[in-house]
């Protein structure tokens, strides 16, 4: 990777500072006019609407309209350091996204504000104005541009201008420099309140609190987890474009599983094949779409029974059970979720196939509830129930314990071998709408447009005494997205397959 290179440094230097001593960038005023001159006309971005752009507005009036003469801010948050001074890849923050219809890397630093208007009579009505506070693109007679390893043109690309986030977004577009005063103006007794959405950006946190201090705003005013509350509820039930976005994301993520199992025979030839099946998917993920939705779960043979095995350094050896829980996040930043246990050399044996028809079963239960008015929960107790029933069956309960004792509350036995949830939304997050209210989402009512998962699972570690020796070191999860319809549901991943006789089928025809 290129260093940046820098000026010498005066002997007294700060620790923050030396990272510049590996090396040295030219100082004298000659090099300077010269790399900054001779440079053809920059071309055209040739940036045009995005097609997230007319259902962002609808998006911004839903949130303007629940906080209203409130100034809202959303930043889409910073770069993040890796190490020393190499970053992270940029993801905005999902309620950024959102609310601009920005996916990819754009854009680190920016803040989105939503301005109150004022009415007739001077006081701030429900309306909002949008405004992007964005990091241009620099001259190239400004020393950014060849200087700056973490903006500059010549080590980055790029940035788009303020009129090409206008087209791109249909917001708005200001230069950053602007937006402490923007912030700043009227805020106080009997003026505006500031709230910014947490998590995203520090910087902007921290200037937040600064004029809100410095203003004496009211302590009983709304709080800034209003904000983040009101961002992640906005999510819960999803529009069109987004619906498109995710059957989108779970179509490229069935392509994944199609390649990896292509790549077992690879995978079993190699000390850790589970970064032979995690690279596989990974590699396909960022060709495809913009990355993954989260770190893949490649878990074979006894790291299946680790709900969220990531390390992925195991081998994937014959006769065991590959769980791989992974997704494609599409450059819009939407995501599936989908996990599929699939026997490593094509077909099961009798007691993982036993396993997974009791998974199965669980997680067909749970698509049978899933409709309208039902609610959240009660998709997780139809799965539970099946489980239960199996474990009452197979004799896993604690002697005198029956599934319906296991079902109580002060019961659940059975939970010991799926100590996870059944459901949870999906979209801009793998686990999205996360700070919704607890009465919208686990007591939530089911409403179409809403996408979530189903995913049962029954886990039998190798050490679990309470199990006969059969049962131990296999981890079966079934994970499937979902689409709450006007009459029912619909299974986003149905296409790929599930019942273990066709997992099979389609096992070998990849071969």
């Amino acid at each position: 990777m290129s260093e940046p290179t820098t000026t010498s440094q005066p002997d007294e230097q700060g620790t923050a500072d030396r990272g510049s001593n590996r090396s040295h960038r030219p100082a004298s005023t000659a090099f300077k006019n010269f790399v900054m001159s001779q440079w053809a006309p920059r071309a055209e971005l040739g940036l045009t609407a995005s097609p997230a752009a007319p259902y962002t507005v609808s998006r911004r009036t839903a949130l303007s309209e629940r906080l209203p003469g409130v100034r809202l801010v959303i930043p889409a948050g910073s770069l993040k350091t890796r190490s020393n001074d190499t970053d992270y890849r940029f993801r905005p923050h999902s309620a950024f996204a959102h609310l601009t219809g920005l996916g990819t890397d754009r854009e680190p630093d920016a803040v989105l504000v939503l301005h109150p208007v004022e009415n007739g009579s001077g006081d701030h009505g429900a309306n909002h104005h949008a405004v992007l506070y964005v990091r241009p693109l620099a001259p190239r007679d400004n020393e950014e541009f060849y200087a700056d390893a973490r903006y500059g043109e010549f080590w980055v690309g790029a940035r788009p201008s303020l009129a090409d986030v206008e087209a791109l977004t249909g917001i708005e577009a200001r230069h950053i420099d602007e937006l402490g005063d923007a912030l700043a103006k009227d805020v106080g007794d009997g003026g505006v309140h500031l709230l910014v959405v947490t998590g995203a950006d520090d910087a902007i946190e921290a200037l937040v609190e600064e004029l809100r201090l410095e203003a004496g705003e009211d302590e009983d005013a709304l709080t800034d987890e209003t904000l983040v509350e009101a961002t992640s509820e906005l999510r819960l039930i999803k529009d069109e474009y987004e619906i498109e976005q995710m059957r989108e994301a779970v179509a490229r993520t069935i392509e994944g599983f199609e390649a990896v199992v292509r790549a077992l025979p690879a995978a079993k030839e190699h000390r850790r094949g589970e970064r032979v099946v995690e690279t596989t998917f990974d590699g396909h993920a960022r060709l495809e779409g913009n990355a993954v939705g989260y770190e893949t779960i490649a878990a074979s043979g006894e790291h299946a029974t680790t709900l969220h095995w990531i390390r992925n350094d195991g081998e994937v050896r014959a006769g065991d059970v590959l769980l791989l829980d992974g997704g494609v996040e599409v450059d819009s930043l939407y995501t599936a979720d989908v996990t599929r246990s699939l026997p490593v050399d094509g077909e099961y044996s009798d007691v993982q196939r036993k396993i997974y028809q009791a998974v199965l079963d669980a997680a067909d239960a749970a698509f049978a509830v899933t409709k309208p008015g039902v609610k959240f929960r009660d998709v997780h107790a139809a799965a539970m129930e099946v489980i239960a029933a199996r474990l009452e069956e197979w004799g896993f309960l604690p002697d005198g314990v029956t599934a319906a004792d296991a079902l109580a509350d002060d019961g659940q036995q059975h939970r010991r071998w799926m100590v996870h949830g059944t459901s949870h939304h999906l979209g801009l997050d793998v686990h999205d709408c996360a700070q919704a209210r607890r009465e919208l989402y686990l007591d939530g009512v089911l409403e179409p447009g809403m996408v979530f998962t189903i995913e049962p699972g029954l886990y039998f570690k190798a050490d679990d005494l309470a199990v006969p020796e059969e049962f131990r070191g296999i981890g079966v999860r079934i994970e499937d997205d979902v689409l709450v319809t006007a009459d029912g549901n619909e299974n986003l991943s149905a296409a790929l397959p599930r019942r273990p006789e066709d997992v099979e089928a389609w096992m070998a025809s990849l071969r």
